[in-house]
């Protein structure tokens, strides 16, 4: 009988501590950016980095980043798009917005960051999807060399889309280097719906 107690007891404590755990798992938002070469989809951090979140959502939910394409790709290193049109214009964007690189979040292989100029304060629209760990790229200090750029969440379905892109062939046009040779067109980006999102267990 004591036996029969003291499983039952295991087993209602387990039943707690897992809904526990379900309770405090965050409902971090999903993207799903629709390529050329498939869906990506994205699950973001609003927790280690609001401003840039906000940012990249306001961006999605106008539709910007519908027909605009992955126009810098190296092989090893990352994919970079969301601000060019397939003939290489840029689109114009909103206000820059502060760095919030320091939020520990490190360039690991399939996070998304924010592509910026030398200023560490300058990412609009353009983003870039590490497809290597990419620690130097990584929040040093408050300097300009040491701020580093900003992850804000990480690739939660079709790295082997991630993959295909970053094995297509690029080459220099004159004005830019490593653009792919086949526009990378994404056809859309759009936020997930709760029962879109993709599960884990």
């Amino acid at each position: 009988m004591k036996k029969v107690l003291t499983v039952s007891i295991l087993l209602s404590l387990f039943f707690w501590m897992a809904v526990a755990q379900e309770q405090e798992t965050p409902d971090y938002p999903q993207v799903s950016i629709t390529t050329t070469k498939g869906e990506i989809v994205v699950e973001l951090k609003p927790d280690k980095a609001p401003v840039t979140v906000e940012n990249f959502l306001e961006y999605v939910k106008s539709g910007f980043y519908d027909n605009t394409i992955f126009h810098r790709v190296i092989k090893g290193f990352m994919i970079q798009g969301g601000g060019l049109t397939a003939d290489l214009n840029k689109k114009k964007t909103r206000d820059p917005i502060q760095n919030e690189a320091d939020n520990r979040l490190s360039n690991r292989r399939y996070t998304i960051a924010m592509a910026r100029t030398n200023d560490p304060h300058s990412a609009t629209a353009q983003f870039f999807i590490n497809t290597a760990s990419n620690s130097p790229l990584d929040f040093k200090n408050k300097s300009q060399a040491g701020w580093g750029y900003c992850v804000f969440g990480r690739v939660v379905k079709g790295t082997e889309v991630v993959d295909a892109i970053e094995n297509v062939k690029t080459s220099g046009n004159g004005m830019m280097n490593d653009v792919p040779v086949e526009p990378i067109v994404i056809k859309k980006a759009t936020l997930l719906d709760s029962d879109q999102r993709v599960k884990f267990d």
